[in-house]
């Protein structure tokens, strides 16, 4: 089975990503897109599922790892009875094709490796042809076909056939070195050439650091904030600019649950939230390649925006569960595409327009369609600001008058003033500010507990939610407000479980769901950047620890935390919990300047 989720390391190349174990197999690779069906599927089931295994043969007493500094190349190192040697995993970026480049390096003494490789393209689905090849230049290799899909594997020995499974053994020793690298290619072309692995590996690090080197410096905690920066840009696509959740599907939020969701795909909350985290720290290029995204993805008419697309913005995402492959761990289903597409989810509107918002601020010359696009965006907003949703968590129960959205619908507004009185641009500001005071008012009257003096998850209930954090972050109201102290503290009692937050009481039935889950971790960070925020420093220090604490040991954060079992849980690496990092640390150092 599996390793747990905390137990996987990203290496990508910003079209898509593989997870590759402790134990130095690759469990979880989507060719040739973070979306595409998986060629090694073994994270969703067992190594029958596909992966990709290049490990020590005999007993292992040390094993660690890290990443080239400021990269996604990793080095996993081992050390047996008979020596030490190091494996350099990645997936190059800019030659414009999808390889995974594996280097086996002796360090001391020999060391035994064994090899095993068992492809199953179609989420484990179709077992593909395997023949033994050799091409022009007399490379030997090995290439699987099934249906639309190939792969080449070249370097290294002779992998034999044991059962639908390739195995070798090869032994490396004190300065050799064995290159192993699989291709995807479509099954109807001719297999590219083998590359250069030296200038692969010299390229991809290089390309990575030159990104991070443009970041702006985190006064506090920065090696987490730039790992994390680089998640965020792992995980936005290097053609069409689409920021995906996740590069996982279906690791279950609750393990042996059915909460399994695919979050291969671009949500316009997410994206426009990872957006503003890489604003902060200096990065608008990539603003200019979202903005070009969105005006793509939701070209048309504004009453047919979806909360969600595609990575090249297909509006298509449509749900299906897998029998080929039996869920992480035991968590069935698996669930391919989303169809929370289909969701009415009003502060999407908000999000985008806060995000174009800050763009502005920082530069970002409006394109000759991004304003007409907000002023229809805005159009949307002032006829239909009232309909109930299904709110930021897209819950799967009743629609309902979620308090968090009526806020983005006024950071909505909010932003759509100041893009006119801050930035000089068209529109009727007398009417967007008076469509400002009427949604606030709304809200004051209907979201607002008066007896237990917290805002509500949604009107006329009595649960709170930890979106309800949210609120001084679009500035709806200051941090130290009363009535933002007095829902913190409802919060606290409410949805604090073992120092973590969960996002709200399943117990109250409001998702429709059969199950609970645990802390969302993206809200304890959103805690923090409160308590830094409100002038609890020490609060929000003693919760960013705890909180860094539950990464792995390559620094990556998946979406939820089991605490009893001390083990990530959902799918991973999660933007949405790196890029709350970001915004947590950024509110703490900003706090401590202050003060």
């Amino acid at each position: 089975m599996a390793h747990r989720i905390g137990d996987y390391a990203m290496i990508g190349d910003t079209l898509t990503a593989a997870l590759v174990g402790i134990d130095g197999s690759i469990d979880w690779l989507c060719l040739p897109r973070f979306d595409s069906a998986s060629t090694f599927g073994a994270l969703l089931g067992d190594d029958g599922a596909g992966r990709w295994l290049v490990a020590p043969s005999g007993t292992v007493r040390e094993t660690s790892r890290r990443y080239v500094d400021d990269t996604f190349v990793l080095v996993t190192r081992w050390v047996t009875d008979d020596g030490e040697a190091e494996v350099v995993d990645l997936m190059p970026i800019g030659g414009r094709r999808a390889d995974v480049v594996r280097r086996v390096r002796g360090i001391h003494g020999s060391m035994e490796f064994t090899e095993e490789l068992v492809i199953r393209f179609d989420y484990a689905g179709a077992v593909p042809w395997v023949r033994k090849v050799t091409d022009r230049t007399g490379q030997p290799g090995l290439v699987a076909i099934a249906g639309p899909d190939a792969v080449v594997v070249r370097g290294g020995p002779t992998l034999h056939d044991r059962g639908r499974r390739h195995r070798a053994t090869f032994t490396v020793a004190a300065g050799e070195t064995v290159d192993l690298v699989l291709t995807w290619y479509p099954a109807h072309r001719a297999a590219p050439a083998m590359p250069d692995v030296d200038a692969n590996i010299a390229d991809t690090v290089a390309w990575w650091q030159s990104w991070a080197s443009t970041a702006s410096p985190s006064p506090r905690y920065d090696a987490q904030v730039r790992r994390s920066l680089l998640v965020l840009r792992a995980l936005t696509h290097g053609d069409t600019g689409g920021i995906v959740a996740a590069v996982t599907t279906s690791l279950p939020e609750q393990l042996g649950g059915s909460r399994n969701w695919d979050y291969r795909y671009v949500w316009l909350r997410d994206a426009a939230l990872t957006l503003q985290a890489l604003l902060a720290h200096g990065f608008t290029r990539e603003a200019e390649g979202w903005r070009q995204w969105l005006l793509r993805a939701i070209a048309g008419d504004p009453a047919d925006v979806q909360i969600m697309y595609g990575i090249a913005g297909e509006r298509r995402l449509d749900e299906y569960e897998l029998d080929s492959l039996p869920g992480h761990r035991g968590s069935a289903p698996v669930r391919v595409g989303n169809d929370a597409y289909l969701q009415y989810q009003g502060d999407v509107f908000g999000e985008v327009m806060v995000a174009l918002e800050q763009a502005r601020q920082c530069g970002v010359d409006e394109a000759p369609f991004s304003w007409p696009l907000q002023r229809a965006l805005m159009d949307h907003v002032e006829q239909h600001w009232r309909r109930a949703d299904n709110g930021i968590w897209e819950v799967r129960g009743p629609q309902r008058q979620f308090t968090h959205t009526r806020v983005m619908l006024w950071a909505a507004v909010d932003s759509a003033v100041r893009a006119v009185r801050d930035h000089g641009l068209g529109g009727p500001v007398e009417r967007w500010e008076a469509l400002r005071d009427e949604i606030r008012d709304d809200i004051e009257a209907h979201g607002w507990d008066a007896g237990r003096r917290t805002y509500t998850q949604y009107y006329g209930g009595t649960e709170v939610d930890a979106s309800l954090l949210r609120l001084p972050q679009v500035g709806y109201l200051a941090a130290d407000d009363p009535r933002m102290l007095g829902t913190v503290a409802a919060i606290e009692a409410d949805l604090m479980h073992e120092g973590l937050l969960l996002r709200y009481r399943t117990e109250g039935g409001v998702d429709g769901l059969e199950g609970a889950e645990h802390p969302f971790l993206c809200c304890s960070f959103w805690l923090v950047e409160q308590y830094a925020r409100s002038g609890r420093v020490d609060d929000a220090v003693a919760l960013m620890d705890r909180m860094l604490g539950l990464a792995n040991d390559v620094g990556l954060m998946s979406e939820e935390y089991d605490v009893e079992r001390g083990e990530q849980a959902g799918n991973t690496p999660q933007a949405l919990t790196h890029l709350s990092l970001v915004r947590a640390a950024d509110a703490i150092a900003a706090a401590l300047s202050a003060g």
